[in-house]
């Protein structure tokens, strides 16, 4: 008889938590019990899930005891909170907030380290990485045997829903209010949003690089195993409400046959090449899908040494929540 596990999702109520949800039950997780939690003030509300709505319970008061496997999808303090007190009663934690160090919790994309678990102490503590950093290892990974990899240069085009919910809700407002002619006030975003680009996604530091590019670089070192590659990174906020792409120029030592890069990529898990001449779009390709759509590979315009492409895939879906939920996948194979 197949075993069933005992589920808990942190941050429930949120557009990442939400998506892990609906992601378990169309992947048929052999789940036993699912517990929804969140804060007080989002605790009483329901999540759809296999036919019925489940009530969001308040996480302060959960007993991390009853489950097995916990998905930790809310901001970093509320993982920093929480997560010892569910390793402590022998639940599983996969954390999808950075919020807990590398040593503690590395980060696992399964079709790019997925062998880790297998190495890793029981209750096992893993984190999921940024949504970017996650498509770009997944892209960087089958070419690493074949290509030299010197330096990474990439522009993220982060959509607003990298900023939850709150984010795309912004987006909304901020276009209805220019659409209509009115008067537009800035909330979340420190300016106006909609129909711009921003050129950074928080607050730099004394150097002028914000967290997120700080944490794509490390995190893009760990899940290659690269850690002395060089990575320059740019985030910017783009008025799309989902799907984040990226821009990419790839530096190796040697000059390599772009025939082969695109045979690698066509025959990678997780990855839809598109056929040279067209381009992947977020709204067009990406949104809804479980994979990062990769297209106009090309050499640079005067060096055999530089790789360059285009890369999208949808942030919240494939960037976090399938990862999360293919890392408890994987988690559980020996023993479901």
């Amino acid at each position: 008889m197949s075993q069933s596990f005992d589920i808990a999702v942190i941050g429930a109520t949120g557009t990442v938590g939400e998506t892990i949800v609906q992601i378990l039950e169309e992947r048929d997780f052999p789940i036993g019990e699912l517990y929804l939690l969140a804060s007080a003030e989002s605790a009483g509300s329901s999540v759809p899930y296999r036919g019925k709505n489940v009530r969001v319970r308040e996480v302060d008061a959960f007993e991390f005891g009853k489950v097995n496997i916990a998905f930790f999808a809310a901001g970093p303090a509320v993982t920093r909170s929480y997560a010892a007190r569910a390793a402590a009663a022998g639940c599983a934690v996969i954390d999808l907030s950075g919020g807990l160090p590398v040593d503690q919790a590395p980060n696992v994309v399964p079709e790019v380290n997925g062998a880790l678990l297998a190495t890793l102490a029981r209750p096992l503590q893993v984190a999921c990485p940024s949504p970017s950093a996650a498509a770009l290892a997944l892209v960087l990974s089958p070419l690493r045997d074949l290509l030299k990899i010197e330096r990474v240069s990439v522009t993220a085009c982060l959509a607003v829903s990298s900023q939850g919910r709150e984010g795309v809700t912004e987006l909304a407002r901020q276009t209805a209010e220019l659409l209509n002619v009115r008067p537009l006030e800035p909330r979340i975003f420190d300016r106006q949003m909609a129909f711009n680009l921003l050129a950074q996604v928080g607050v730099p530091d004394a150097d002028g690089h914000v967290p997120l590019e700080k944490r794509l670089v490390s995190e893009l070192r760990e899940l290659l195993s690269l850690p002395l590659i060089k990575v320059g990174v740019s985030c910017i906020q783009v008025p799309v409400f989902f799907g984040d792409s990226l821009s990419v120029s790839v530096q190796t030592a040697e000059a390599f046959d772009l025939a082969a890069v695109n045979a690698a990529l066509e025959s990678a898990d997780g990855i839809e090449l598109v056929e040279a001449g067209d381009y992947p779009t977020p709204v067009g390709d990406a949104v809804g899908q479980d994979a990062v759509y990769v297209g106009r590979l090309r050499h640079g315009i005067d060096d055999v040494c530089e790789l360059n492409f285009w890369a999208t895939s949808d942030n919240v879906r494939k960037g976090a929540a399938l990862n999360a939920v293919q890392v408890a996948e994987l988690l559980i194979k020996d023993v479901a």
